[in-house]
């Protein structure tokens, strides 16, 4: 950087300059000092927009990390929802599949008792039957001797 040249020989101006006697003061080429004070601020202002695009791209550099990092954290919180919502929907269909079993083996019981219960009916009817039917047999069985 051409600047701290400059500056390093103002330096040395200042520190091979002559000095006053009983004081801290010296004695300096006036023309010479204020040239290198130009020649600085001449060549500062790219120095300083290079330091400023260099700050300017740190701070997007920065800013554009962090939107980053919302995003993925973002991401990762909506994964998590979805995981969620699918456990739950998971945990919703195993309950409907108990319900539906449930409501199966119940309709299954009351439709065995039916059939039972019709099957019985039909048995006692035919069993009315055969014993009137017996016992026409006996009378006539009776008749007979």
């Amino acid at each position: 950087m051409e600047i701290f040249t400059l500056l390093e020989t103002l330096e040395d101006i200042l520190e091979e300059s002559k000095g006053v006697p009983f004081s801290n003061k010296a004695i300096v080429d006036r023309d010479e000092i204020l040239d290198i004070i130009k020649e600085i601020v001449l060549k500062l202002p790219d120095e300083l927009k290079q330091a400023k695009w260099v700050k300017e791209e740190r701070e997007r550099i920065l800013v554009e990390a962090q939107k980053e990092a919302d995003d993925i954290v973002k991401e990762a919180e909506n994964r998590i929802i979805s995981m969620i919502d699918e456990h739950e929907i998971t945990r919703k269909a195993y309950e409907q599949k108990a319900e539906i079993i449930e409501t199966a083996n119940e309709m299954s019981r009351e439709m065995t008792k039916g059939t039972k219960e019709y099957a019985d009916s039909i048995l006692q009817g035919i069993e009315v039957a055969l014993e009137d039917a017996l016992k026409v047999i006996q009378n006539n069985r009776k008749e007979l001797q």
